[in-house]
């Protein structure tokens, strides 16, 4: 069925709602102080058509948009006309017929019939055609085609004509009234977007492939000091000015700016953002690129900034209070750790069997509060940047070997075998021909990450084989310690690293630990621009990886000559087994 836009479906309720109250209102007046109307026939209103009257008003005002909402606006109106129409026809026959001054509304109505199409038309002009001869027809059955019965029909037909003409060029298909309908929710969608982003808190820029700022909500404006009007067509890079936490200048391929614009990379990172008055906030920066999906063509990036200042001070004041209480608890303890020792040493005293049971366990855990109180300085140190490193040029061949050597004496105390493994190959490292493989490390830091990994793979590891390897090509070399123990849950994998998580099963909590370890390990290699990770499969054994910068023989030299302080550029992009 041909339709119109429904802003004329909604004029035309409108117009037939006032119609409608009008008829109600004259029929009152008929039926109540029938002298004041002015033509005669209005007295013969019907009560019949009173109640079509008040059908078509309350159908109207509540029965409309109830139809509309579920099936359209098409056929909601046109269940209105039908009403209308009906009590048009009423009103004709009760007040003259043919003499009728309700006729002139029924002209009207066949005027706006064409907004239902050509059914529309048609309809109204066999409906017309149909009353004009039923009451061209006299009670004998003879019909009496008057002069002015064929010129009210003749107007009515022309008045249907014209409108089919009028109402044609607003015709439109299904199709098009469904996309203007689509088109006005993305309009009010994009509008509700609009005002969300203006509200947020967060800073929020888009950006353009270019660098050039398309959107920049009030608080965007606020940190960097920039109004929004100049803001934004400005190049982001100039708006936007980021430094490293501890207030060094960023170099350019650390910017997550350039890594949105020129790469389409997103990232999120802890920086500090400089105001337009040269003041600062620190903030939390989340990157995400804007990509095409038909041509995955790079089309901008957005930039979220979240001012994390107070959580920052919150954090380091908590930090300083744990590397300040575990530095002075360790003395006490320390103290009460050679006490023990003195006890239990038999050329100082002389104890008996149970006291010395009593005494073993004290040390015991005397020596695991020290390691937690160790460990909480540690990981404090090392989140305000504090750990100290002393970086040297290390050939890992021979130090992972050696490692190797020092662990098999807890393995193999517990009953597990080890196995040392050079390259991707089992086989025995002397009969493979071994590529030297030199990283900028503190020998001591990766003595510590190597040594917790492989204690906890001994500690979680019932039965079977630990095996510590060491792998490489050009740009990376690659340490992992791999178990044969129950595995991993992959829910619990990304939280590994967090500080103080600790998988939740029996064997964890037999075992005990603070959840510190592996915290301390990734922020030791990341000191070195490298990565750890692990990958388990309950059932399966873990293995976890670390990987680092390899430096070539040329700049091992270099290294060595300049002392070894520089670290090597970063190799976040490497994220599997070599």
């Amino acid at each position: 069925m041909q339709a119109v836009n429904r802003k004329w479906y909604i004029a035309y309720r409108w117009v037939t709602l006032v119609v409608a109250s009008l008829f109600l209102v004259l029929g009152i007046i008929a039926w109540t102080v029938p002298e004041l109307l002015p033509i005669a026939s209005f007295k013969d209103v019907s009560y019949f058509s009173g109640g079509l009257a008040i059908l078509t008003i309350v159908y109207a005002i509540f029965g409309y948009d109830r139809v509309a909402a579920k099936r359209s606006h098409l056929e909601s109106m046109l269940i209105l006309a039908m009403v209308q129409a009906t009590l048009t026809l009423s009103l004709v026959q009760t007040t003259g017929k043919m003499q009728s001054i309700f006729l002139i509304w029924w002209g009207i109505m066949s005027f706006m019939a064409p907004i239902f199409g050509i059914y529309g038309s048609g309809g109204t002009a066999f409906v017309s055609v149909i009353y004009f001869i039923l009451m061209s027809t006299n009670t004998e059955g003879h019909t009496d085609y008057t002069v002015q019965n064929l010129a009210i029909l003749g107007s009515v037909l022309i008045a249907t004509g014209i409108g089919h003409l009028f109402w044609k060029r607003f015709f439109v298909d299904s199709e098009t009234e469904k996309v203007a309908l689509l088109s006005g929710e993305l309009k009010a969608n994009q509008k509700q977007s609009e005002i969300l982003v203006q509200a947020l808190t967060d800073g929020v820029l888009l950006v353009s492939p270019d660098g050039t700022i398309t959107l920049m909500n009030p608080a965007a404006a606020r940190m960097t000091g920039w109004e929004v009007s100049e803001g934004t067509g400005a190049d982001s890079r100039l708006v936007v000015s980021f430094k490293k936490e501890d207030g060094s200048d960023l170099e350019k391929e650390e910017n997550p700016l350039e890594h949105i614009i020129n790469k389409g990379v997103g990232e999120t990172a802890t920086l500090q953002l400089v105001h337009r008055s040269s003041s600062w906030l620190i903030v939390s920066v989340v990157t995400s690129p804007l990509v095409n999906p038909k041509t995955q063509e790079n089309i901008g990036g957005v930039i979220v900034i979240r001012d994390i200042s107070a959580t920052h001070q919150s954090d380091k004041q908590r930090a300083e209070f744990i590397s300040t209480a575990s530095h002075e608890m360790r003395t006490p303890v320390a103290a009460i750790e050679g006490y023990l020792q003195l006890a239990l040493n038999e050329k100082v005293s002389k104890i008996d069997p149970k006291a010395r049971d009593y005494l073993t366990k004290a040390l015991e855990s005397t020596h695991h509060l020290g390691q937690l109180f160790q460990d909480l300085l540690t990981s404090a140190k090392a989140e305000d940047g504090r750990l100290v490193s002393h970086p040297e040029v290390v050939e890992m061949g021979e130090y992972i070997e050696n490692l190797s050597e020092s662990f098999k004496f807890s393995a193999e105390k517990k009953g597990l075998l080890t196995n040392f493994v050079f390259g991707k190959s089992s086989t025995d490292a002397e009969h493979v021909i071994r590529p030297l493989y030199y990283v900028n490390v503190d020998p001591d830091r990766l003595r510590e990450v190597v040594t917790n990994l492989f204690d906890n793979a001994v500690k979680y590891t019932p039965s079977g084989k630990i095996t510590l390897g060491l792998t490489g090509n050009n740009d990376v070399i690659q340490i992992f310690v791999k178990d044969t123990g129950p595995g991993i849950a992959a829910e619990d994998i990304p939280h590994l690293f967090q500080k103080f998580y600790r998988v939740d099963n029996s064997a964890t909590r037999t075992i005990g630990g603070t959840g510190l370890g592996l915290f301390i390990c990734k922020k030791i290699i990341e000191l070195y621009n490298g990565r750890i990770w692990a990958e388990s499969e309950v059932g399966k054994g873990s293995t976890f990886y670390i990987n680092l910068p390899r430096l070539t023989n040329q700049q091992a030299d270099t290294l060595r000559l300049q002392g070894s302080q520089q670290a090597p550029a970063p190799i976040s992009s490497l994220t599997t087994p070599v």
